[in-house]
């Protein structure tokens, strides 16, 4: 377990190309681009972006080509997927497309793996209509990219070719206690969408950290819980940003997916006190702030958890203002 020190904990970005009012796909891919350009000056560890589809809000859903955009413009960022929804794809397809990021990237690829369909259920049945056979094949089909990924696979009738032998680190994502018996059993590191479902996160860290069993990846349990943050010079200033983040998140309540729209001054004429309760329940891991409050909150979770590693989603309307809650989390974590 890690130490807890904020300065020895690395961090990283979950970032989904969000589409704000009056923006298009492209300027939100733009953003996405600057934004890892920005945090790799920063002293990030990673840049992770994730799989969603159908969603007017987020752009994220051709991953790997996003992942090849922002690779281009880094040089020493670790850029993955947080994640790729496997039962979305054939095991051999992503061991391709990773394969070659890794081939053109090297050492710089990290592959996040989730069951979930990251869409809603009649477009996941149009994304793969036997998805739910393949959530069942979760486990094997993890095992599957491991070996197309894997030098030792040389010999096999199916190869990935390019990825082959580049042995792209694989991380399993959750939301629930089931992903950390399957990251465990594995030996492989575990990300926890603490970001938007936290309810499940102590018993899953207890579950993965217990049952860990040592993999030729990973010798000891390694986790990254993922939180959000909105940091700015004042907490009034942070509360008023993150109006923004709560409007998004009605969304997923109401199945409402639209662009995240502007801050309002006040939450009440926006939202019904049902929504204000599921909405709170789904941000407690949220780190909304001046520095200070930020640290504190952030401390005091890191304790709680040990994490050995966090990352940090931010969704803010304003992109200066996000960028600049990026710096105010680096300077934090330096401190």
């Amino acid at each position: 377990m890690s130490s807890n020190k904020l300065n020895d904990i690395k961090c990283s970005v979950l970032d989904l190309a969000v589409v704000t009012e009056g923006q298009t796909a492209a300027g939100a891919i733009q953003n996405s681009r600057d934004l890892a350009k920005h945090v790799e000056e920063l002293g990030y560890t990673r840049f992770w972006m994730a799989e969603h589809h159908n969603m007017e809000n987020i752009a994220s859903s051709a991953t790997s080509v996003l992942l090849g955009h922002v690779a281009e413009a880094t040089q020493t960022l670790r850029v993955g997927s947080g994640g790729v929804m496997l039962p979305n794809h054939s095991p051999l397809i992503i061991a391709e497309h990773y394969g070659t990021l890794a081939t053109i990237y090297p050492d710089r690829i990290d592959l996040g793996l989730g069951r979930a369909p990251g869409t809603d259920q009649t477009t996941a049945q149009a994304i793969r209509p036997d998805r739910m056979q393949a959530v069942r094949q979760f486990p094997e089909n993890v095992k599957k990219l491991q070996q197309y990924l894997s030098a030792e696979n040389s010999t096999s009738s199916v190869r990935a070719l390019p990825g082959e032998g580049t042995e792209v680190p694989i991380w399993i994502l959750g939301s629930s206690t089931d992903s950390a018996h399957l990251a465990a059993a594995l030996g492989l590191p575990y990300v926890f969408a603490s970001h938007f479902s936290p309810q499940q996160l102590m018993p899953a860290l207890r579950i993965y950290r217990e049952n860990f069993a040592p993999s030729k990846q990973l010798d000891q349990p390694y986790v990254m819980p993922c939180v959000n943050v909105v940091a700015a010079d004042t907490d009034e200033q942070a509360e008023w940003l993150s109006t923004s983040l709560k409007q998004m998140f009605m969304g997923v309540v109401t199945g409402e997916r639209k662009p995240m729209p502007p801050p309002v001054d006040d939450m009440s004429t926006v939202w019904s006190s049902h929504e204000r309760a599921a909405i709170r329940k789904m941000l407690s891991c949220s780190f909304i702030g001046s520095k200070q409050t930020v640290k504190n909150g952030l401390s005091d979770f890191l304790e709680q958890t040990g994490a050995d590693e966090i990352m940090i989603a931010t969704y803010i309307y304003d992109h200066r203002e996000r960028l600049k809650s990026h710096r105010l989390f680096a300077e934090i974590m330096s401190e």
